[in-house]
């Protein structure tokens, strides 16, 4: 069962139709750091990560991980940490896991750009919680906690998110 996910905002899964936020700058198989572009492509799920001061821990069989205050992920290109999580204080540029307005409650990390490496190919790139509005992400797909939480509940060993281009 794969997540398949459309550039007018709808993704299937499980039978069922799915809201989402996708990238301010569309759906792109060409994605750069900054672009805010939702890259184009079949991805795994790596992980998923979650506030415990917010929420359980999510039911997944993907390895489940809490999130503290000191956690962010680095987004600048050419730093040897490169879309990898880091700890704060941090030398590099970063983006917070630890945000207050709920939208990094529970994180699944989406195999992009992660085998290997490509320094500006695009970091952080993930399922998260959408704003009440769906409003656009900076390349993520965002869904409603309730449907991220399910879509993590069912996800299985041959699952894999397909983010299309039509």
């Amino acid at each position: 069962m794969n997540l398949n996910v459309y550039p007018n905002g709808m993704a299937a899964w499980n039978h069922q139709e799915l809201r989402c936020a996708l990238g301010n700058g569309g759906i792109s198989a060409t994605k750069q750091e900054g672009d805010g572009v939702t890259p184009a492509g079949v991805f795994s799920l790596r992980r998923v990560l979650y506030r415990p001061d917010r929420i359980e821990p999510p039911k997944s069989i993907l390895p489940v991980s809490a999130l503290t205050a000191a956690d962010g992920w680095c987004d600048e290109p050419g730093h040897p940490k490169y879309n990898q999580q880091i700890s704060t204080p941090f030398g590099g540029h970063h983006e917070n896991l630890w945000r207050e307005d709920g939208l990094y409650d529970v994180i699944a990390i989406v195999g992009h750009n992660d085998d290997p490496i490509v320094s500006g190919a695009g970091s952080a790139i993930f399922l998260h919680v959408a704003k009440p509005d769906f409003s656009a992400t900076e390349g993520c797909v965002a869904f409603s906690r309730t449907g991220l939480l399910k879509i993590l509940d069912q996800w299985n060993e041959s699952s894999l998110l397909d983010i299309r281009t039509e």
